[in-house]
């Protein structure tokens, strides 16, 4: 069952304006460093106020312009949310391929696989409102600057394309998956937690991997919740799911499932096959919701990529997605909905 977690609450205290980013960031997916679960566990807990300076974030505009805004932290339970230095690589794909191109209309347009879009910057985001659009931080900000394409972010969504001008009645060859095409639709602005920004990527590591997206209007979709992420032992056969656009399988969704092998307070790492571009693909379970009285899926975590360990001088690779911890929670619930009420718990 999904357990219920106290989640704290995060304020903005004040806004500043920043001077308009020059958008100059190759958006690369590698990230490289030595740092893995072990080396994780054993770096220091964050301050009260580093987690707060970590928890500040900066927002980009269509137009350009950019703030960056300090939040206060109430009621914050033990437990510190971050540490230092992690990384990304291209995926390699473990052994036998387990990952699925998911075909035809029937699939892509319903649910869970509707809610996987893609960005302009080449990455997967997961809508998470009627507006929003949780994805990764790097494809949007290398950790220094701005990607190109970040002003003009495009999110796109995947629609059958009609044939011969019809209306789409009833004109499917059922032996031939359907075409399929992405309509686009701008993105009006975009929140980064200032943990990933706070210089160099390899400094701070993955553990504020994630960005939100407000788009310009309703995208009209079902969409798919947030949650606070449980602990490894109590996923549903300690497995995940996520599905993305892999850059091997170009104009595919691609879904896969796997095991958790190991997790840190901010991170879990497990060996999902995955090719860069399934990067900022939301990582959802579904578990049984008492209050409701039903099966429900949400997004516990956004996948990172991929990271080389160096194990006692065995290199060891994981896939790494960003746990969504209660702090996390806080915050993006936030700037989903605007109102701390509405977020109190995960």
């Amino acid at each position: 069952t999904w357990p219920s977690y106290r989640v704290p609450v995060i304020l903005p205290q004040s806004t500043l304006h920043l001077d308009k980013p020059q958008f100059d960031a190759e958006a690369r997916l590698e990230v490289v460093s030595p740092c893995g679960p072990a080396c994780h566990k054993s770096s220091p807990l964050p301050t009260y106020e580093e987690v707060k300076n970590y928890l500040s974030y900066e927002t980009l505009y269509a137009n350009g312009s950019l703030t960056e805004t300090e939040v206060g932290i109430y009621i914050l339970s033990s437990g510190g949310d971050g540490s230092r230095g992690k990384s990304r690589t291209k995926r390699q794909i473990y052994g036998y391929d387990s990952r699925f191109s998911i075909f035809g209309k029937d699939f892509l347009l319903n649910y869970p696989f509707s809610t996987s879009v893609k960005l302009s910057t080449g990455c997967t985001g997961t809508l998470v409102a009627e507006k929003h659009v949780l994805t990764a931080a790097h494809c949007i900000h290398d950790g220094k600057s701005y990607v190109k394409g970040a002003q003009k972010l495009r999110v796109g969504f995947l629609k059958p394309k009609l044939k011969d001008g019809s209306k789409g009645a009833n004109i499917t060859n059922s032996a031939m998956p359907e075409k399929m095409k992405f309509q686009w639709i701008r993105v009006k602005r975009t929140h980064v937690p200032k943990g990933w920004i706070k210089g160099n990527a390899n400094d701070i590591g993955m553990d504020y991997d994630y960005a939100l997206l407000e788009l310009k209007k309703p995208h009209k979709r079902k969409f798919m919740k947030i949650g606070v992420s449980p602990p490894a032992r109590h996923l549903p056969g300690g497995r995940i799911h996520f599905s993305g656009y892999d850059n091997d399988r170009p104009g595919n969704l691609v879904y896969r499932f796997c095991d958790v092998k190991d997790e840190t307070y901010d991170l879990l790492y497990q060996q999902c096959d995955a090719q860069p571009g399934a990067s900022g693909s939301g990582v959802y379970v579904r578990m049984w919701k008492r209050q409701n009285h039903k099966w429900e899926r949400k997004i516990i975590g956004i996948f990172s990529g991929h990271q080389w360990v160096d194990m006692n001088g065995t290199p060891q690779d994981f896939n790494v997605a960003v746990r969504i911890t209660p702090l996390k929670y806080a915050q993006i619930c936030y700037w989903i909905k605007g109102n701390y009420l509405d977020c109190r718990e995960g």
